[in-house]
């Protein structure tokens, strides 16, 4: 058995944390400092900083996986499929995405094809790719009585045999998209073709590019995706949206206002982050104007007039009212209450030209059974259908399954019918007292009910509740376990840089706050205070995003740059990064402002 310094672990098919147990007697094949869990845009980012920072340390990536990327691995690329990022705003700021490499120009929208190609190439080019532990199946990991985590693990090389490996420091990295949701449908055991998430396009658009008709359930962006890939390659498209669910989501050209700016860049702008209510904000230093825009008659006027403007932009240039198909797709929620389900239409053509010339067709309305070949709906239709594209969501869960009672531990999602903790009542009070607009809360769908299925995640009652949304509050003082990767934010690559850096610095005892007083060795970080600032932190997405997923898990969008500078400061670095005071307000925040991160922090942590 192995004994590694860090552990980074990815999708396994079931993680299975358990109590402490006494493993002193068990023989140990591999020990490692570090274990990361996951191959993704964040496994990889938190493997090349433990080990830029510490360079002897033995450090491994379990991935469930045959290649890299997470989302963008090569076993989920299908035809077509796109980030809705352009070139520039999806790339770590020490590894840019160049044109001549990459073959990206700017003003494109990235091919899935190269996201993976580039993760690949930087992972190969950091030396973490001899690190990764492809085809490896999580199924459990013991907190030890000495210390660490005992992980069990299969390799599919290894016919599933079972191997071990003790980490001094685990961090799981499987992010909320790896486990797909796939509702229980009456009839589904006789509908005789095809019913797949759309996670799996991959393996399945050989078949589905050459069917006559398909049917998609779902309002997404993965719905569009699916339904956009199959109708341009000539493939009828039932699109079926749920009169009982959320609705379609929010779908913005790439470039907004009249000005004609990047979206993706527009969330960046620290000036309009103030305009979007935000429990952590005053991070950023600029607490005053935030309270003043939201505590204030005059303040919410604008507020809510910013809000109209950039809705009302979209609904125009998407045109929804213009067509009596296309104003099926028009949002139900307004956009101030949605978060990073805010997407964006990458293709090359235009999504709405299929809807309006009949490639595609919306039907609001419930699925009540299948047949052969045939869905059901509510509203009296029958379609045929060559097969079912499930864009149902994701179970957002890492794939664990914990003995009773350590989900609370370990901050992740639980049912509970005991009363909530008393600090949640307190969190209300202080987030609507901020932010009063909040206590406004939209009426997002009257019949509204969940989807019927095994282990559907929006029968949880309690949160993710993780300590700068990646420590557990319970283990915030043995610093060995920590999540990255456990939100959704337009500002994937930095953000899941700055929290590779925190997480580095606290697993290292270098925080600011260990580093203030050195001469009494590591904070001890005070129960009361973590557990409020953690309920404080999860209960404000309740509030904040109502239409999106605030209430299960950290969900962003203008959100995302005071996220940065919070745990930037935790560490001791400067979070306003631009030259000079207009820049600072006005220029968007992208990658390349949090380049050389990792040297500005061995920096300060060596002049002391």
């Amino acid at each position: 058995m192995e004994e590694l310094d860090l552990v980074v672990v990815g999708a396994g098919k079931s993680f299975h944390p358990v109590q402490a147990v006494d493993t002193s007697s068990t023989r140990i094949a591999e020990r490692r400092n570090a274990w990361v869990t996951a191959a993704g845009c964040h496994g990889l980012v938190m493997a090349k900083t433990y080990l830029e920072v510490n360079p002897s340390a033995k450090v491994a990536i379990l991935e469930s996986a045959g290649s890299t990327g997470g989302v963008w691995a090569k076993e989920r690329i299908y035809p077509g499929l796109k980030s809705n990022n352009l070139l520039g705003g999806y790339e770590y700021s020490d590894f840019p995405m160049d044109e001549k490499t990459f073959g990206v120009k700017p003003g494109e929208h990235i091919p899935g094809s190269v996201l993976h190609d580039y993760f690949q190439k930087y992972a190969e080019h950091f030396d973490i790719y001899r690190r990764i532990r492809f085809n490896t199946k999580v199924e459990s990991a013991e907190r030890r009585d000495s210390g660490g985590w005992m992980v069990t693990f299969t390799q599919s090389a290894r016919s599933g045999e079972r191997d071990q490996i003790l980490a001094r420091k685990l961090v799981i990295s499987t992010g909320l998209t790896s486990e797909p949701f796939v509702p229980s449908l009456a009839g589904s055991e006789s509908f005789d073709a095809p019913i797949f998430h759309a996670k799996y396009l991959h393996e399945r658009t050989k078949e589905t590019l050459k069917a006559s008709n398909v049917v998609v359930i779902g309002g997404s962006k993965s719905a569009y995706d699916s339904a956009y890939a199959h109708a341009s390659a000539g493939v009828g498209v039932d699109w079926v949206i749920r009169e009982s669910g959320h609705g379609p989501g929010w779908m913005a050209p790439a470039f907004v206002t009249p000005l004609k700016k990047k979206l993706e860049a527009l969330v960046g702008v620290r000036f309009l982050t103030w305009f979007s209510p935000c429990i952590w904000g005053d991070y950023d230093g600029f607490g005053t104007m935030r309270s003043w825009l939201h505590s204030t008659m005059i303040g919410r006027f604008f507020v809510d007039s910013f809000w109209k403007i950039l809705a009302n932009d979209v609904i125009t240039l998407n045109g929804y009212d213009k067509h009596h198909e296309t104003k099926k797709l028009k949002p139900w929620t307004p956009a101030f209450w949605v978060a990073s389900s805010l997407s964006i239409l990458n293709y090359p053509t235009d999504f709405f030209q299929y809807v309006r010339d009949g490639t595609i067709k919306v039907h609001v309305a419930d699925i009540t059974h299948l047949s052969p070949h045939t869905v059901h709906l509510s509203n009296g239709e029958s379609l045929q259908a060559d097969a079912l594209i499930c864009s149902t969501g994701w179970k957002h869960n890492p794939t664990i399954r914990l003995s009773p009672g350590l989900h609370e531990q370990l901050g992740l999602p639980y049912s509970s019918t005991e009363p909530e903790d008393v600090l949640v009542s307190k969190a209300d009070h202080e987030i609507l007292t901020r932010f009063p607009r909040l206590a406004d809360q939209p009426i997002i769908n009257a019949r509204y009910k969940p989807l019927k299925g095994s282990d559907n995640v929006a029968t949880l009652n309690r949160p993710y509740r993780l300590y700068r949304f990646m420590v557990p509050p319970a283990y915030i003082n043995d610093r060995s376990i920590a999540y990255s990767g456990m939100l959704m934010s337009i500002h994937t690559t930095p953000c899941a840089q700055a929290q590779a850096l925190w997480l580095t610095a606290y697993f290292d005892n270098r925080l600011l706050s260990d580093r203030q007083n050195p001469s009494s060795g590591p904070t001890r970080f005070a129960d009361d205070v973590i557990r409020w600032e953690t309920v404080l932190h999860s209960r404000f997405g309740k509030w904040r995003y109502p239409a999106g997923y605030g209430s299960r898990y950290p969900d962003f969008v203008f959100d995302g740059v005071p996220y940065m500078d919070m745990l930037l400061r935790d560490v001791g670095l400067l979070w306003l990064r631009k030259k000079g005071r207009w820049a600072e307000w006005f220029d968007p925040y992208g990658p390349g402002d949090y380049r050389g991160l990792v040297d500005e922090w061995r920096i300060e942590v060596s002049s002391g």
